[in-house]
């Protein structure tokens, strides 16, 4: 069944190329649902912000139930590039660009930054990892990097296909699949593996595999 909220994020979308991803567009969409504005605030009170954010959490979504029904094949590194270019396909570039404008302000750094780890999150979900160690956030924190990154060469690009974004994507994770590489080669020096359990011993993934500040029922930031 959708919400009240959903219904005003649906309306409120339709506004946004032309309005950009603000209040300005909000308020078009309530106006559209007959809905006060007073009410619209207590929906999305950060105003383009939560749109945005209820933007891209949409594509997430959609990303989850993909890599649930899909069988990717080949390298890991190949599964990881397939899953972040279907993920940037979920996302309309101008939808996107409007987006990132609102959560580039200094004011939604965090949000965006959540986002990206919540992209990065779905995407190791969905390749079926299963660490519970300090693995969990390194994985993620890497990948989140990566998909950041991304993200901003792929609103620039205009090759068929996006295909100057995936050979850039396939580019970074090359880089980081080195690095890995060589910080196993330092890890198997003696000494090296039981320091490492002394340092990363107490930490340990969250039970419900949340991010710090992940949407919780009923639509609300933790």
């Amino acid at each position: 069944m959708t919400s009240e909220r959903d219904r005003l994020i649906d309306a409120a979308l339709n506004h946004v190329i032309f309005e950009g991803m603000g209040d300005k567009a909000i308020a078009e969409g309530a106006q559209d649902l007959g809905m006060s504005r007073d009410l619209a605030r207590v929906y999305l009170p950060r105003g383009g912000a939560d749109l945005a954010a209820a933007y891209h959490r949409r594509g997430d979504a959609e990303l989850r139930e993909w890599l649930g029904s899909t069988t990717l094949q080949g390298r890991f590194r190949d599964r990881v590039t397939d899953a972040i270019m279907h993920r940037l396909s979920l996302s309309g570039r101008e939808m996107a660009r409007a987006g990132a404008v609102v959560l580039a302000l200094p004011q939604n750094a965090a949000l965006g930054a959540r986002l990206i780890w919540e992209t990065a999150d779905a995407v190791w979900d969905g390749l079926g990892d299963t660490s519970d160690d300090v693995n969990w956030y390194s994985k993620r924190a890497t990948l989140s990097t990566v998909y950041g990154a991304t993200v901003l060469y792929w609103l620039g690009d205009d090759s068929p296909e996006a295909e100057d974004t995936r050979a850039f994507l396939e580019r970074r994770i090359e880089g980081v699949m080195r690095f890995e590489k060589i910080k196993g080669q330092v890890g198997a020096l003696p000494g090296v593996s039981a320091l490492a359990d002394l340092a990363t011993g107490w930490i340990k993934r969250p039970v419900a595999r949340h991010a710090p500040g992940r949407m919780q029922a009923g639509g609300a930031d933790a």
